[in-house]
């Protein structure tokens, strides 16, 4: 049987395909690719597809995705302190857009009716578009991000009055006190469900999902989640957009977030491609080209005016130059709710079909540029860091630089990431809390995070093997990473998921069998642990105990046989992860007494590299660590010294200095 829709796919990936592979050959935005494709393979280019009512409902479900998402790193916590962001930046950068382009299209020749429509028309900016490039450069947290996403909401909570107001600027109604009200009352009820499901209602019920341990089942229930409140904001008059930007709000305040993000994250990437390739389907090439000139002036006069007016919202939040001039090239561009608004605007007769083309051209060329302009934005903001506007600006200013906003995240560094809560992995917490060194746990049982959550544990649910979780625990900033879970097929997913993105962490990884060393240390991990291996030596260890064999010689012949055995098993190479230099070892000892030949003395002068074979190479004293260690270095009482030599060479001089 042929499914019509199933050929417009594959010439949609397809081309994208190819035209995305030249675009990053240059150097290029994607997303800038997707508007290529969709400009060649439309109606108004090659007519490649056919079916482009039916990829236009494949581009509504990439907007879906990508606003649960954003819902999903959010939280009603979160939404509730940028509230002042939400309603006075975004209301003010929205009206006074749609003020300065209606009074420019009544200059025109408009009518007042038609141009502000117009002006609504011109006042929203591209969500999908704006969000998609923040959380590609990782900005959706910083300061010019958040001020950006709370005016993007306002534009998404506006366009819904827009649209309801649309047949009363044509005159097609006189009741607008009941659509105002009605509006509000729907507006209220959604409210009170969000409120009703984040608190009762979709915390247990993801808790039982996540019991069963089965992905199918969680990511079946997110995926319905997500599409379930979209259609209910739908159907009573809201955008869908909106419901599924609500729907990441409500699964944000429990603890399986960032699971869910991580198992979204695939269709997003595929159904967005669809949208911005359907938002290029849209341009009439004959009518850009025969128009040029005058769609560029336009262009530029969007750029210059909505730009200045969204930096001027960031100035009136109080924020930094530099933070409000960046939101300003964050949102001068049109967005993809203007095209479902001017559809409504053409059936009420508020804007013809050659306003509409200009409207299109110049909408797609601002989305066109804004990947380029984000890629410019340091030299631009530097460009205008020293003109009358920036000081301007300054005067608004509540902090002296963007480092000192409250707003921005500490992400963790030089901390432990240990994947897996059980004996080995609570081991490892424990000693990480007694020696006040910061970690991090991963884990996959839903009770197990609960509990250990109540208690304060800093644990989040997920699966290690998503790059998106390894990033949110910050993997690529971490000194060691422990994998104590007892699935081996998982465990060398994981070592590969951290390789691919970060090669200098340490990867200490823990498996049932010696047999299965070798190949995890190809993977990638430093250290493999194996259970076998370790309880024959506790066991002859015990054994010879028994036969009163001197506990040093029992230590020798333990190290001499580890050294050894994992020694062999070492993959080749001197990378940063695979270096090993056999028979050495760097440790630390903490210095307790004074009575000795070390303490209170220069290295010089307890000659401890010749007397004993081992080298200090750092120093922790007072919490700070001294690494420029030379000659006339002291030892004292309370430092915590490392050291490197042989296993033998640190147990002696451990033993006869007795720090």
């Amino acid at each position: 049987m042929e499914i019509p829709l199933l050929q417009d796919i594959i010439v949609i990936l397809g081309l994208s395909v190819v035209v995305i592979l030249i675009f990053q050959r240059l150097k290029l935005p994607t997303i800038l690719g997707f508007l290529i494709t969709g400009v060649v393979a439309g109606p108004h280019g090659l007519s490649l597809v056919e079916a482009s009512h039916e990829v236009e409902i494949l581009s509504e479900i990439g907007v879906i995705l990508l606003l649960f998402i954003i819902g999903l790193e959010f939280s009603l916590k979160s939404l509730a302190a940028i509230k002042k962001a939400v309603f006075l930046g975004g209301s003010f950068q929205v009206f006074v857009t749609i003020a300065v382009a209606s009074l420019i299209a009544y200059l025109m020749n408009y009518s007042l009716t038609k141009a502000v429509f117009i002006g609504f028309l011109f006042s929203l900016s591209s969500t999908a578009i704006v969000l998609n490039l923040l959380q590609s450069r990782s900005e959706i947290n910083s300061p010019h991000g958040k001020i950006s996403l709370a005016i993007l909401i306002f534009q998404d909570i506006i366009v819904v009055p827009m649209m309801l107001l649309a047949p009363i600027l044509s005159g097609k109604t006189d009741d607008v006190a009941f659509t105002l009200f009605s509006l509000a009352l729907k507006t209220l009820l959604v409210i009170g469900l969000v409120i009703l499901a984040a608190r009762y209602i979709f915390p247990r019920l993801l808790y039982e999902v996540a019991k069963t341990r089965s992905r199918e089942l969680f990511i079946l229930t997110i995926v319905v989640s997500c599409f379930a409140v979209a259609w209910l904001t739908s159907s009573i008059g809201l955008s869908l957009a909106l419901g599924a930007f609500i729907a990441g709000l409500i699964i944000s305040e429990s603890e399986y977030s960032h699971q869910a993000t991580s198992q979204v994250l695939p269709f997003r990437e595929i159904f967005t491609s669809f949208f911005f390739v359907s938002i290029g389907m849209l341009l009439d090439v004959a009518f850009f080209f025969q128009h040029l000139l005058p769609i560029l002036g336009f262009t530029v006069v969007v750029f210059l005016v909505k730009g200045l007016i969204a930096t001027l919202a960031g100035a009136v939040l109080k924020y930094p130059p530099r933070v409000s001039i960046l939101t300003g090239l964050a949102l001068f561009q049109v967005g993809e709710f203007a095209f479902i608004l001017s559809k409504v605007g053409i059936e009420n007769g508020l804007i013809d079909p050659g306003t509409n083309q200009y409207f299109l051209s110049i909408s797609i060329l601002s989305m066109g540029i804004t990947p380029l302009v984000f890629m410019a934005s340091g030299s631009i903001t530097n460009l205008f860091a020293s003109t009358q506007l920036s000081r301007g600006l300054a005067k608004f200013n509540y902090w002296n630089d963007v480092e000192g906003n409250p707003d921005i995240e500490t992400a963790m560094k030089d901390h432990i990431v240990i994947i897996g809560f059980g004996i080995n992995g609570r081991n490892v917490a424990a000693v990480a809390k007694r020696a006040n060194i910061p970690y991090v746990i991963i884990e996959m049982n839903a009770e197990t995070v609960k509990i250990e959550k109540a208690k304060g544990e800093p644990i989040l649910f997920g699966d290690a093997i998503s790059p998106f979780i390894l990033e949110h625990v910050d993997i690529w900033s971490a000194r060691v990473a422990v994998i104590a879970i007892s699935d081996p097929a998982a465990s060398k997913k994981i070592v590969t998921a951290i390789r691919d993105i970060c090669k200098t962490v340490y990867i200490i990884l823990r498996t049932r069998y010696e047999i299965e060393v070798e190949g995890i240390l190809r993977l990638g991990a430093d250290e493999v642990i194996s259970e076998e291996f370790e309880t024959s030596i506790e066991i002859f260890t015990r054994v010879l105990n028994k036969y009163l064999v001197p506990e040093e010689e029992i230590e020798n012949f333990v190290g001499e046989i580890r050294s050894d055995n994992y020694q062999m098993l070492r993959p080749k190479g001197t990378s940063a992860a695979s270096l090993h230099i056999p028979n050495l070892r760097i440790s630390s000892l903490s210095v307790q007494q004074s009575d000795n030949d070390v303490v209170g003395k220069t290295l010089e002068e307890s000659a401890i590299r010749h007397t004993y074979g081992i080298t200090v190479i750092a120093i922790q004293r007072d919490g700070d660590f001294l690494i420029n260690i030379t000659k006339e270095t002291r030892v004292l009482k309370e430092d915590i010294i490392f050291i490197m030599g042989t296993p033998q060479a640190i147990s002696e001089f451990n033993k006869q200095v007795r720090l």
